[in-house]
């Protein structure tokens, strides 16, 4: 089937996250493991139904996807994305950046470039901040007009791919960027060069 992610999905991760600090709501015999619940914090109900959906589009795609229905895993993954849908917190906001990448990745397989490259611009209204999902968009970006640019190539139009080709590199350029951004915020001392 060819898609751009294989093994774990930057989705799955940010869920599997989330669900171990929103598990802390049950009542499980580690107390000392959420402070923050423990101390009285609320848990956001509408946030962990809208995750859990998440979690379950995000499954159904894949078993789409496994069986090269991409137009059906872009139609389950699309629900996410209704109007109403979104609690506005960042967690969600983030897990719809990251189908908004997911969706590129798909509508490009089939070709649907400009589609795939909105899906992109939609994602990034929603990761403003240098973050691993930001970095992650901008590669999608890349992925996406490289795909156009095999296409474009194999259809004889070679100036319009090397046009695509370099926006690839652009955009995988300002990914690297930013998630070594995001590296440098999380680890201050991993841009510094040492001297032997």
């Amino acid at each position: 089937m060819g898609g751009a992610m294989t093994g774990v999905r930057p989705i799955s991760l940010l869920l599997l996250a989330l669900a171990a600090v929103t598990g802390c709501a049950r009542d499980e015999p580690t107390p000392t493991a959420c402070p923050e619940v423990d101390a009285g914090t609320p848990v956001d109900p509408a946030l962990l139904a809208f995750l859990g959906k998440a979690r379950a589009a995000h499954h159904t795609a894949d078993i789409l996807e496994e069986q090269n229905d991409l137009d059906g895993a872009i139609g389950a993954l699309s629900a996410l994305l209704r109007p109403g849908a979104l609690p506005d917190r960042p967690e969600a906001h983030e897990v719809v950046a990251d189908t908004h990448a997911r969706l590129a990745d798909l509508k490009s397989q089939l070709e649907r470039f400009d589609e795939a490259q909105r899906d992109v611009e939609a994602g990034l209204k929603l990761a403003k901040e240098a973050s691993y999902f930001r970095g992650h968009l901008f590669e999608m970006r890349g992925l996406v007009e490289e795909r156009r640019a095999k296409q474009l190539k194999k259809s004889g139009q070679e100036s319009e791919a090397k046009k695509a080709e370099a926006l690839a590199l652009e955009a995988f350029e300002q990914s690297m960027q930013i998630q070594q951004k995001v590296i440098e915020q999380a680890l201050p001392d991993a841009g510094k060069h040492v001297d032997p």
